[in-house]
């Protein structure tokens, strides 16, 4: 019997006994345990909820003593402990083991449901271990799990969840413990009760995804491929029986994603760790709030994001895998065994962050996180290994930044701590190793002991052989090794060393290719590298090489990353030994330029490398005055923004820096006239954003140290600027009030009125340089009137003056926010129509970042209120954000994301589709766009995570887009598009759909019809011919929205459309449906469309997707085959004409309490579901009581049947083939009849969503069930199940009156 029927009956037993019967406890558990048993297979918590309630009002039927007492309390604890699954109630745990162990005391040694009781008090005290982690509920769990393996005896029914339970006490003991002994037994003991629970068993998919877990486990601690291998067999056997909708379904995406993870961890291929995103997001969705699972879930899709971070450096990821894990920690209180796990996974964000950006405040956090996320894994912690060592490597850290030895020493503890519990063999021995090697090369740095350099090397080179190619380790062991080889022949000077270095750096590079954020890494390596070589043979092609590579390094380098100085240092190194080469060289310009080159002494740390840098640069200057070439000029710029950067990161004096660099870049302006070349006007933009930035980061810093010296440098920065910039240059006005920022901070500060007043002069200059409407305009206006309102109210000027006015510092990561925000709804990739290029999400970053509009955004900004400043970078950002999607048919020669990456297509030959990509770029960029996408290059086909991500996020990108250009390549300039193949092909359907405003253009690239117009859904002509070409009502085509309203006609749209994968036809109804299902390549159509209607049916309830004619689906007989059956319009019903509605009337007030009475159970009617592949269906059912075939014409290959049903006027119906059944019964057709139902499916909404019993609803419902209707004829199956049969034809039943329709009853079919 169906859980829903059972539950039906049960209930109705219920209903049939009145209070005080003797049967009523036995019925209330009977319908509790119907709700259970339905919860289990559906997750539905109403129903556990409602179970509870009948439990409890069976005990209390059943008072001390009564002999069956012991089952409402085993009941009660079931549905507890199922309650706490589901929602994470800490005291339905309780609440499950208290009546668990009320229940256990009443079943005596001997009784026979003892081992079920011993279980399942066993599975509470498990689960709450894992809450609590108290070990006296893990110990007596196993005891108590033992003790039903002994009434489980091999062959019990029982046997397999004993079994299971012991397996996971093992498991969670392991999770504690780390014993290995103890994972080993979980996994032996999971084999077992998998044994016991073969295909069909209702549990085979726990256990599978628990044994994959455990093998998990494994792997992670012996790197066996072959445990992790069948973990990925096992998870994924678990998901086919975990399917949409299934409770457990989280279970097994949370297990695939970890084996995907756990893959990436060993061979290094980002395909990996992006399938593991996408699943752990899919877990994650599954487990909403209040799920006990959800903390795990939020944190490890935070690492994996933290993963990507580190291979990519989109800073979006590691803002959201913040985010993720502070939520986490939210969900693992103190005392929450899980904690330990966020507060790690929050150490390494802050330390990826402080790697990125170079704030110490991170590395503190990092530290601090870190610890307590130690204190939290006592020895024998399965993962305290990883917490000691990554509190090492941040140690290590924060001594390379404030050099405390303190840090270091413990630092090596810590690693050597680590290293002990990573025997030989450990996948993760290698990481401390490497730690290790780092701590005694750094102790090496500091106090000059060889041995530390040897131990470094040695470390080095056993870290490195535990990193087979393919790890993601592997190039930080390589450029490491390097670095220590580098030392060791800078004291040795073995040339063996240098020559391995080489090796070693070059290997390194090739693991980190153009765009990787480590590249610099291995860059400065080779330089350094270079410049030894240099120093030791004397090969100048080396020194210029060295030069070069350090150069292209710091350019790679962030700005405020924690290696850019070291980066500096290294090629101020450089630098300064190319001068002093030329300084030896006979005739290198006197005596003045030895002395300035010796005065320049050789950098030993970053002070002396910001003093040689401004040495070095005045020796430019000098050179520059006496041969007027701009390259010495140049040169001498960039050595003094390196010089100043260098002494403001470390707070000494650059007043002497400033000027010189003001001075260089005064006389660089004078040097561009309007016939030097662009690189001239390049250089010179180049030098002023540097003092501009200089002058935000010492304003931002004087808001931060309160340190007036920093401000007063800011305001002389920015007034070289304004002389560099003077009246006329565009970015004028933003640096006028650039300064009137700072002058209004030092009012704040010190009470000036003349720096008030010079304010108010510079923002009113300003205004009149601005355009009304502009940015900078209202900005400048709004500092203005802030700046009044200061003069007139000076007491309330400290309070309320420019708090809007943030640092620049806090607007950029606000900017940085929106843009990730922004982005997150676009495609990954687009096609950057300025250049023609193809762009990720660094790039589209970097355009924007290093483009006009951001620096303007940046300059108008600062002074906005909080909420109004958000606004507006919103509305700047997507404009230069605003994106053009192409819809076309696929041709002959698409180029694809491999044919066109890393080139320019406008310089591609312009053959097949590559030609069509080229126009479609430059007609998007000529109507003012500048990014673009296309299907055909703009996904990586190779990734089936990305493939699913695009498929599921196709229709909101057409949505978002600005514009969606549409090319028919079959359409001459004057022709119609009415017979245009682009309106039979599947995808097109929701590229039309979808946007908002489309173009569409014809064979040679004009507007369809040369109809001049912005939006062709706006041109009513247009409008029209779309409406006749695409059968879609205009409305529909110019305000759609997807969703499952009227799901029959969006189904009837796509009926005559077609692809060329043939499971794509259902695959491009997704997003039109407001759908996210997997795209399962290789799945047959009929199945694809079945998923899709089932989740139509599952979520909407909408039967009218049952209007069908043609062949039934083998995926379920309410379905088609083929989309092409919803060509067919549904049946037409006549609007009832006078006579009908007054007869209706006067029947309807005889039988009043009749029509009532059917609108309340109508109105009680479940809605319909889909469920396993089984479609329950409230049916008004007429029990079909005659079938006769008519006397059938030999030549005619069809068979005609009159069939009489019960409450219906006798039908004909004409079909090509027997009806089923017929064609094995050789007397007549008595026994079909009895085995078929004609029915009618009923909706709510058929009553028009009122449940109100006034006349006008009654009436409206009578009328509707009057007219004749589309039946569909179903057989009966054994257990009480139906299929649907006949569905070729069209059979039209029409009621014999109104009695009959009120004489119905409607039935719960369960059809497959």
């Amino acid at each position: 019997m169906d859980l829903t029927d059972n539950v039906s009956c049960k209930r109705t037993e219920l209903e049939g006994c009145r209070p005080g019967d003797d049967g009523q406890d036995v019925a209330l558990g009977n319908l509790a345990g119907a709700l259970y048993d339905r919860f289990q297979a559906e997750g539905n918590v109403d129903d556990v909820d409602e179970a509870i309630t009948l439990h409890r009002a069976a005990l209390e039927l059943r008072p001390p003593g009564h002999p069956e007492r012991s089952l409402s309390l085993y009941g009660l604890s079931l549905c507890f402990l199922s309650r706490y699954d589901s929602r994470g109630v800490v005291m339905d745990l309780e609440e499950a083991v208290t009546f668990g162990r009320a229940g256990l005391e009443l079943c005596p040694p001997d009784h026979r449901d003892r081992g079920l009781f011993l279980n399942n008090v066993a599975f509470g005290l498990c689960k709450r271990f894992t809450e609590q982690t108290t070990m006296c509920d893990l110990d007596e769990a196993f005891d108590l799990h033992r003790a039903a393996l002994e009434l489980h005896p091999s062959g019990h029914p029982d046997q397999s969840s004993s079994l299971h339970g012991l397996a996971l006490c093992f498991s969670s003991r392991y999770d504690n413990q780390g014993v290995v002994a103890d994972l080993e037994e979980a996994i032996t003991l999971g084999r077992a009760a998998l044994d016991l629970r073969p295909p069909g068993h209702p549990s085979r998919g726990v256990s599978l995804s628990n044994i994959a877990l455990y093998l998990g486990k494994r792997f992670g601690e012996q790197a066996a491929m072959c445990d992790l291998n069948k973990a990925f067999e096992l998870q994924r056997a678990a998901l086919e029986l975990h399917p949409s909708g299934h409770p457990q379904r989280s279970l097994s995406l949370y297990g695939l994603a970890l084996c995907f993870s756990g893959r990436y961890e060993n061979r290094g291929v980002v395909a990996d760790l992006e399938e593991a995103i996408t699943l752990g997001r899919a877990a994650l969705d599954l487990r909403p709030p209040g799920h006990p699972s959800r903390g795990v879930s939020l944190s490890n899709l935070a690492l994996y994001l933290w993963e990507r971070f580190r291979e990519q450096a989109a800073m979006c990821d590691l803002n959201e895998a913040f985010e993720l894990q502070r939520a986490a920690l939210e969900l693992h209180p103190s005392g929450h065994p899980q904690r330990s796990f966020s507060l790690h996974g929050l150490a390494l964000c802050f330390s990826s962050r402080y790697d990125n950006q170079g704030v110490v405040a991170d590395l503190e956090e990092a530290v601090t996180r870190g610890r307590a996320a130690l204190e939290l894994r006592p020895p024998g912690h399965p993962d305290r290994g990883v917490s000691l060592n990554n509190l090492a490597v941040d140690l290590g850290k924060r001594f390379q930044e404030q050099a405390v030895m303190s840090d270091l020493d413990e630092a090596i503890e810590l690693h050597r701590a680590a290293l002990e519990l990573r025997p030989s063999g450990h996948p993760q021995r290698s990481s401390s190793l490497h730690g290790l090697a780092s701590c005694f090369s750094s102790r090496y740095d500091n106090q000059g002991v060889v041995a530390d350099l040897e131990e470094a090397v040695t470390l080095g080179r056993a870290a490195l052989e535990l990193c087979p190619p393919g790890r993601p380790e592997r190039g930080a062991s390589l450029n490491n090794l390097a670095v220590d080889l580098m030392k060791r022949f800078r004291k040795q000077a073995a040339m063996c060393d240098l020559d391995e270095a080489f090796e070693l750096h070059r290997a390194g590079l090739e693991l980190y290719p153009s765009g990787h954020p480590w590249r610099f890494w291995s860059l400065l390596g080779l330089s350094i590298c270079y410049l030894s070589r240099y120093d030791s043979q004397g090969v100048v092609a080396d020194l210029e090489e060295a030069v070069m590579l350090g150069h292209v390094a710091v350019e790679l380098c962030p700005p405020r990353h924690s290696r850019r100085a070291r980066c500096l240092y290294h090629l101020s190194c450089a630098v300064w030994t190319t001068f002093q080469r030329q300084a030896l060289m006979p005739r290198s310009g006197g005596a003045r330029f030895v002395h300035r080159v010796t005065l320049a002494l050789r950098p030993i740390n970053n002070v002396h490398a910001a003093f040689s840098f401004h040495a070095l640069s005045l020796h430019l200057w000098d050179k520059f005055r006496k041969q007027s070439a701009i390259a010495y000029l140049d040169d001498a710029i960039c050595l003094a923004t390196y010089a100043l950067e260098l002494r403001l990161s470390k707070r000494h004096s650059a007043s002497a820096s400033v000027e010189k660099l003001a001075l260089f870049i005064s006389e660089r302006a004078q040097r561009v006239v309007p016939e030097a070349s662009p690189n001239d006007s390049v250089m010179l933009g180049r030098a002023v954003d540097s003092l501009c930035a200089l002058g935000h980061y010492l304003k931002d810093r004087f808001r931060n140290h309160h340190a007036i010296v920093d401000l007063n440098k800011a305001i002389s920065l920015h007034r070289y600027v304004l002389q560099l910039c003077p009246a006329g240059h565009a970015s004028h006005p933003s640096n006028l009030h650039y300064l009137a920022l700072c002058l209004i901070e030092r009012f704040h500060d010190t009470a000036a009125v003349s720096d008030l007043d010079e304010a108010i002069s510079l923002e009113q200059t300003a205004l009149e340089l601005s355009t009304p409407g502009d940015p900078s305009y209202d900005v400048s206006k709004d500092c203005l009137a802030t700046c009044f309102q200061m003069k007139i109210s000076p007491q309330v000027s400290r309070v309320s003056s420019i708090r809007s006015v943030a640092t620049e510092y806090e607007v950029s990561q606000v900017i940085q926010r929106v843009i990730f925000e922004t982005l997150e709804t676009m495609p990954v990739r687009l096609l950057h129509t300025q250049t023609g290029t193809l762009c990720d999400r660094d790039a589209q970053i970097s355009h924007f970042v290093n483009g006009p509009q951001y620096k303007q955004l940046l300059s108008s900004a600062l002074s906005y209120d909080p909420v109004e400043r958000v606004c507006r970078i919103h509305t700047v950002v997507s404009t230069c954000f605003r994106f053009v999607m192409f819809s076309h048919r696929w041709g002959e020669g698409e180029p694809s994301l491999r044919d066109i990456q890393g080139r320019v297509i406008y310089d591609m030959p312009p053959n097949g589709g590559v030609k069509k990509l080229q126009k479609f770029c430059l007609t998007t960029f000529k109507r003012g766009y500048l990014w673009a996408w296309s299907d055909t290059c703009c996904i990586d086909k190779t990734s089936s995570a990305e493939l699913q991500e695009a498929i599921g996020s196709m229709f909101g990108w057409y949505r978002r887009s600005h514009l969606t250009i549409v090319y028919l390549a079959d359409v001459p300039e004057s022709g119609s598009f009415d017979s245009s193949q682009w309106f039979e092909r599947g995808w097109t359907l929701q590229e039309l759909l979808a946007p908002a405003s489309v173009l569409f253009y014809s064979r040679n690239w004009s507007l369809y019809q040369n109809t001049e117009c912005s939006n062709h859904k706006t041109d009513g002509a247009v409008l029209d011919a779309l409406a006749r070409a695409t059968g879609i009502a205009s409305r529909f085509l110019t305000d759609f929205t997807p969703g499952m309203d009227d799901a029959r006609s969006r189904l009837q749209w796509a009926s005559s459309r077609r692809t060329t994968r043939p499971e794509d036809i259902a695959y491009s109804l997704f997003g039109i449906f407001n759908l996210h299902l997997p795209v399962l390549y290789g799945e047959s159509a009929e199945f694809a469309l079945g998923r899709l209607l089932a989740e139509v049916v599952s979520q909407s309830g909408d039967i009218s997707i049952l209007d069908w004619l043609g062949e039934a689906s083998t995926f379920h007989s309410c379905f088609p085959a083929r989309i092409t059956s919803y060509r067919t319009l549904p049946l037409p019903v006549p609007p009832p004409d006078a006579a009908e509605q007054s007869s209706i009337a006067s029947q309807q007030s005889a039988s009043s309490n009749a029509v009532r009475k059917l609108c309340r159970s109508l109105n009680k009617l479940p809605l319909p579901r889909f469920v396993n592949r089984r479609l329950t269906l409230p049916c008004f059912s007429h029990r079909v009581t005659t079938v006769r075939q008519k006397s059938a014409d030999p030549l005619s290959p069809t068979y005609t049947y009159e069939i009489q049903a019960s409450g219906l006027r006798p039908l004909e119906i004409t079909l090509p083939e027997q009806l089923e059944h017929a064609a094995s019964l050789p007397c007549g057709l008595e026994n079909v009849a009895g085995a078929l139902q004609l029915v009618r499916p009923w909706h709510s909404k058929s009553l028009s969503g009122t449940a109100k019993l006034d006349a006008a609803a009654t009436e409206q419902l009578l009328v509707t069930l009057r007219r004749p209707f589309s039946a569909l004829l179903l057989t009966e199956l054994p257990h009480n199940e139906y299929k649907r049969i006949a569905s070729s034809i069209l059979i039209a039943a029409q009621p014999i009156d109104l009695a009959s329709i009120l004489q119905r009853k409607v039935r719960i079919f369960n059809i497959v």
